[in-house]
């Protein structure tokens, strides 16, 4: 593990309210990404609907489609809108996207949370640390739950940013707000923990949080200079920065940013 011990990013930990933690790479392995065939086959056996041959071929062309677009514009267009894309051109009626993606989801399994990741996110929470998911992905907040909850981290986050839900993906500047908003305190006090250098490193210090990349799971590579080997190290890292939550720190910061941001009373 990689220490950093310089005293202006020693002071910027110890101011650290709350943390932001992405999910796949870091928390977990990447999971499976269901193709048309699948999703037909899923549609067909949990909501009993005869599907059309074209469906298939129809979803991968709109999933590839919508991939495209939004890796242009960093939105996140619904999975749903995918299956209801395939249903129009396939001529399948009466279908609801929005069932048939949670049945995917639900059948699909999700990216399998890494154990010591869980351990490490599990003492956080102990130790009083407000924690908020934040990533990219397809799944719904309520699929997202389920794994979650199989991995003993029921409780573990006060609160999740889905760029399937929020409509961006990082690194969106919409994304991040998103962020600062779920963790509710202002950028500056908050620690974005990520493997991906642009997404969970660049673009939350572009929008004025404190960022820390970890080595990606699975990775072969050694983790590099400034980097944290794994999720694992976390907690014993921010203890050697001094960094601790304190018993009504968030409260705190949230009082004094409502200060600082009240407009002064009207002149009469």
């Amino acid at each position: 593990m990689t220490r950093v011990r310089t005293p202006a990013a020693s002071a910027g930990m110890r101011g650290i309210a709350a943390l932001a933690i992405d999910f796949s790479g870091t928390l977990a392995r990447p999971g499976p990404n269901p193709d048309g065939a699948r999703v037909a086959d899923i549609v067909a056996s949990q909501l009993d609907r005869d599907m059309p041959p074209g469906f298939a071929p129809a979803f991968d062309t709109a999933i590839a489609r919508i991939h495209r677009a939004d890796h242009a514009t960093e939105r996140h267009t619904p999975f749903a809108d995918a299956i209801a894309q395939a249903a129009r051109r396939s001529g399948l009626t009466d279908l609801d996207p929005a069932a048939a993606a949670e049945a995917v989801f639900a059948a699909v399994p999700d990216a399998a949370v890494d154990g010591r990741a869980a351990d490490a996110v599990r003492r956080l929470t102990r130790q009083g640390w407000r924690c908020v998911l934040a990533c990219n992905t397809e799944r719904s907040g309520r699929a997202r739950a389920r794994t979650l909850d199989a991995a003993g981290l029921t409780g573990c986050f006060a609160g999740s940013v889905l760029s399937g839900e929020v409509g961006y993906r990082k690194p969106h500047p919409r994304f991040y707000e998103a962020v600062v908003t779920a963790c509710g305190v202002p950028a500056p006090h908050i620690l974005f923990v990520g493997d991906h250098p642009e997404k969970d490193v660049l673009g939350p210090r572009r929008h004025g949080m404190i960022a820390l990349r970890v080595a990606r799971l699975g990775s072969p590579a050694p983790a590099a200079g400034g980097m944290l080997g794994h999720l694992a190290d976390l907690p014993d890292f921010l203890a050697s920065m001094g960094a601790w939550p304190r018993p009504g720190a968030a409260e705190a910061v949230r009082g004094l940013s409502a200060v600082s941001t009240r407009p002064p009373p009207a002149r009469h």
